[in-house]
């Protein structure tokens, strides 16, 4: 992918650190609070989750494309948003693709994953992407979590990963996207085969959430993050993540956390 030279990817991975700035209003449906979770200074790249040399770094814009106007021609909250850059061949290993999660290891650690109930986001797709990996090709929402299943007791950690639906526009920023509604989730390793949620058959929300509940103690978050591999090329952006009350809105200079109307 001749895009992501090497000294943009030096650049960009810099960005791991994040800075904390104040919360100021933003338009739409957050207020200017600071929500319960996530500062900013705990969410960055998670390296031990990144694979070969990708970008997920904080930028201003994307504005656009060009000849687009009004509200999906900005960031749905400030000036700024996750950008986001993977190729699909650029590693010895197999596969030969990139991944990279950016995301926080800290504040949400121990949370209940029974008690997520509103999570989703915003993307700015490409037709590239879609030319590259059809429409399906969207970036993730990725928790690590214990699944703690009665039917897996000895199985202590399980990816659950949202695999969006296509974005019903392209080259500008799409609208909010319902992940306890749409799009399909799936469990990786022992829990997903224990569950039936896997990556071959995966769930909706609902039916992930039944069957984490299955009789054992309650599941519970790791980290939270967003992200995109390995699979396809994918270049593109992400804003206005959602997990429950909170909102994180994604700027050059930092992560604010707003709270949901």
């Amino acid at each position: 992918m001749k895009s992501l030279s090497g000294v943009k990817r030096k650049m960009a991975l810099g960005v791991t650190t994040l800075a904390a700035i104040a919360v100021s209003a933003v338009p739409g449906s957050a207020s200017s609070a600071p929500g319960t979770q996530g500062g900013s200074d705990h969410w960055g790249v998670i390296t031990r989750n990144t694979i070969g040399s990708p970008v997920a770094a904080l930028r201003n814009g994307p504005f656009g494309s060009f000849g687009v106007t009004g509200p999906s021609a900005r960031p749905p909250y400030g000036t700024g948003s996750l950008g986001i850059e993977v190729a699909d061949n650029s590693t010895s290993l197999t596969p030969s693709s990139e991944k990279v999660d950016f995301g926080n290891e800290v504040d949400f650690y121990g949370n209940p994953v029974l008690g997520l109930t509103k999570i989703g986001f915003h993307v700015f797709q490409t037709g590239e992407n879609t030319s590259h990996g059809g429409p399906g090709n969207m970036p993730n929402i990725r928790f690590e979590i214990n699944p703690r299943l009665t039917a897996a007791p000895a199985t202590t950690y399980s990816s659950m990963v949202w695999s969006p639906p296509a974005s019903p526009v392209t080259d500008r920023w799409s609208p909010y996207l319902d992940a306890t509604t749409t799009g399909r989730w799936f469990l990786t390793g022992a829990a997903g085969t224990a569950t039936g949620c896997n990556q071959s058959t995966p769930c909706t929300f609902a039916q992930l959430k039944t069957a984490l509940n299955d009789g054992g103690s309650a599941p519970t978050i790791y980290t939270a993050a967003v992200g995109k591999g390995r699979d396809n090329l994918w270049a593109g952006a992400i804003d206005g993540l959602r997990i429950n009350r909170s909102i994180y809105d994604f700027e050059a200079n930092g992560v604010r956390t707003l709270r949901a109307n």
